[in-house]
This record gives C-alpha cells, sequence and structure tokens, in this order.
C-alpha cells in the first residue's frame, strides 16, 4: 500500500443496489469518513447521496457523502466497482459478460487518468472476469486489485452445513474455489467444525449423518438466482463482504479469505483470476495461499479455471 495514502476514503463506482449497500455497510462498521459515488446516472447517484446523508445525521459519525469525478481516485483508499447491470431471473453470470465490455474500457481510462494508488475491490459481475481485466489494465500489483470472488458463496456455505448439522455458522470453517459461478467447487478436505477435521467431527456426533456434498454444491451455486428470482437482485450479503474485506485491510488482520484474485502459477494456473484463499493485511492480498487438493479437487480447478479462461479470451 503507497504510504501517500492517508485518508479514509473510497470511490463507489456504480450507485445501484450493490453500491448503496456497500456504503451502507461502512457507514454502519465505521469504516471511512468519505464516500464518493461515481455513475452515468448523475441524478441516480446524487439520490443515492441524499438518502445516505439523511441516514449519516443519525449515527454520529462525522461523513461527507457525495457525487463525485474520476479525479476523486487520486486520494482514494479504495475503489469498490460495483458497475453493470443486475443479474436477470435464470441467467449466468458469465452470461453478464457481453453487457460488462461496453463500460469497462472507460471506467479503465478514467482510474488511470487520476493515478490512483490505492486498493481496487471489484464486485462486479462476472466476477473473475472482470477482475483479470481490471489487473491487466490497470498495472497495479496483484495485491491491490482483486475481487470478492467466492466470499460470499462461502458465507452461503457455511450456512448451509451449519443448517445440516446443527451448529452456529460461525464454528464452520469452510470456503468455495474456482469460479464465482456455476464451475465453482467446495474443497472437503479442508472442511471443519470449531477446528475439529469435518470427518472427526461426524465420527464424534454420527447422530449428524453424512453430507451430500454434491447436493450441498449445487445448493450454493443456486443460492444467488434464488435470491434474484424472487427480488430481482442481491445486495445485502455483497455489502457485508465488501465491508468485512475493508476491515480486514484497515485493521492488518493477516485474515484467510476466499477472493478472486490473479493467479501467476498457483495450482498450474496462469494469466488468469480465480477464487482461491488469500492472507489479506492492510497492503491488500498479502499473500495467495495454494492448498494441497485431493485429486477431484484439483480436477474441479482445472476445470473451473478453463473455463474462466475461456472467457477471459473473450475480452481480447
Amino acid at each position: 500500500m503507497s504510504q501517500d495514502i492517508q485518508t479514509r476514503k473510497v470511490v463507489i463506482i456504480g450507485a445501484g443496489k450493490v453500491g448503496s449497500h456497500c456504503a451502507l455497510c461502512l457507514m454502519f462498521n465505521h469504516l471511512v469518513n468519505e464516500i464518493v459515488f461515481l455513475d452515468v446516472n448523475e441524478e441516480a447517484a446524487w439520490a443515492q447521496c441524499a438518502d445516505l446523508n439523511d441516514l449519516a445525521s443519525g449515527i454520529g459519525d462525522s461523513f461527507e457523502i457525495r457525487v463525485g469525478t474520476y479525479e476523486d481516485c487520486a486520494d482514494a483508499h479504495f475503489i469498490i466497482m460495483t458497475a453493470g447491470r443486475s443479474r436477470r431471473p435464470g441467467e449466468t453470470r458469465l452470461e453478464m459478460l457481453e453487457s460488462m465490455k461496453g463500460v469497462l474500457g472507460s471506467i479503465v481510462d478514467g482510474i488511470k487518468s487520476s493515478g490512483f494508488q490505492g486498493i481496487l475491490i471489484s464486485i462486479s459481475n462476472p466476477s473473475d472476469i472482470v477482475v483479470e481485466y481490471l489487473y491487466r489494465e490497470l498495472g497495479l500489483p496483484r495485491g491491490r486489485v482483486f475481487g470478492t470472488g467466492t466470499s460470499l458463496d462461502s458465507a452461503r456455505l457455511r450456512r448451509i452445513v451449519a443448517e445440516r448439522i446443527g451448529a452456529d455458522p460461525k464454528q464452520i470453517q469452510a470456503f468455495v474455489m474456482g469460479e464465482h459461478g456455476d464451475s465453482s467447487f467446495i474443497p472437503t478436505s479442508h472442511v471443519s467444525i470449531g477446528g475439529i477435521p469435518l470427518r472427526e467431527y461426524l465420527k464424534i456426533r454420527p447422530q449428524v449423518g453424512q453430507l451430500d456434498w454434491k447436493e450441498i454444491t449445487q445448493e450454493v451455486r443456486a443460492a444467488g438466482g434464488r435470491i434474484v428470482a424472487g427480488k430481482g437482485s442481491t445486495e445485502f450479503g455483497i455489502g457485508s463482504m465488501a465491508s468485512d474485506l475493508i476491515t480486514a485491510i484497515l485493521h492488518d488482520e493477516k485474515r484467510v479469505m476466499p477472493l478472486a484474485v490473479h493467479l501467476d502459477g498457483e495450482y498450474g494456473e496462469s494469466g488468469i483470476s480465480a477464487g482461491t484463499p488469500c492472507i489479506v493485511g492492510d497492503r491488500g492480498i498479502e499473500e495467495v495461499l495454494e492448498l494441497d487438493l485431493s485429486y477431484d479437487e484439483e480436477q474441479a480447478m482445472r476445470s473451473s479455471c478453463a473455463i474462466i479462461r475461456a472467457n477471459v479470451a473473450g475480452l481480447d
């Protein structure tokens, strides 16, 4: 992280539901004191700022919330990329790529011209492809250009496993890897409950029964789509994930989090971004962790990365 960045300023690109809920979570957690929205629809961006300023008046902290320009990125600590339309019912995240192509170029040009040297967190779908494009075009270290990736999938996984075994989700150590999409997979060899490996935990508590990982995988993959079908978008969960990630950075927590990051030989993959556990501290992603995967998990990672690679090629 550049030592010149001393602000707690975040620029949110995209003033829709996701961008506004990222701002909301940052405010409730008292993480930043300046929030700048950029959006092609300046009227909508102004309305979000006005509504959030009404909220800020009751929180107690001193917030500056306003509509800005790309020049605001120059001294920003964070950019949160949320630009793009919502996913349609029945649509995969990969099918959103075509609509993203038209907006990415102008966004990159604006960020580059500002001289931004902070940390960019991308939420826009398709997550892994957008992250790889931003990484290639911005020329910043990979530890400062990454996406939420499979972090929300992992939260859903922990919730689902907790429901199956009758435990608190906070006791579940588990994550999703690969694409933030329909080729994601669960490395079950690394699941534990309260620090107890899952296989041992299930032996100790036979009344829980065995977990159907195929069913759980499908439920995790379908979770976002079910929300989109019911209400038109996802917004609360991903806003919380962005806030959680910024907390880990500002507090230099060295926390392990599954994120979409450019791979440079890890898992035998290069030239793409994919979801994998990373160590997060005040410099952003400080280390990409390469786990010891089982044979089936290795094959699942290769398959998922092949799908990401084929779609990244479509950006060239």
